[in-house]
């Protein structure tokens, strides 16, 4: 089940937005709010949401995605990494802790594990048959 309102009284995020709890706030405009992640990946780690509930991406009007990741670029040269991350996850076995659309800003300072995002990557080889496949499915559905 999905979630589309402009605010959930029960949602971490929309109360930081309220300021009903506290956040070391980056930058704030009418669409989005951005603050450090409490628990970061790499010093400078950054959360930017849209100030609209919703769940998954698709759940978010299009104006608030706009801007968020206009945010999302001005934090990520503020920064000042060389590498970084721009991570949004939707749904449990994706990822997503939070049911409120987040995106993390994460510097990666080294090739290291031990800061900074780690992704593992399974890839796949299809054959073009099947890519073809998945192509006229998507198609047919945009």
């Amino acid at each position: 089940m999905s979630s589309a309102v402009k605010s959930l009284s029960t949602c971490i995020f929309c109360k930081i937005i309220k300021g009903e709890i506290p956040s070391f706030k980056l930058l704030e405009t009418e669409f989005t709010f951005s603050f450090l992640d409490i628990n970061p990946l790499s010093k400078g780690h950054s959360l930017v949401i849209p100030k609209f509930h919703g769940e998954k991406l698709h759940d978010v009007p299009d104006e608030y995605l706009a801007d968020t990741l206009s945010i999302a670029k001005k934090i990520a040269i503020a920064q000042g990494a060389e590498n970084y991350n721009i991570l949004q996850n939707n749904g449990r076995i994706a990822h997503q802790l939070v049911d409120h659309v987040h995106f993390h800003v994460i510097p990666k300072p080294s090739d290291s594990k031990a800061e900074g995002l780690v992704v593992e990557w399974p890839q796949q080889t299809p054959s073009k048959e099947e890519l073809a496949e998945v192509h006229a499915e998507l198609m047919g559905k945009s």
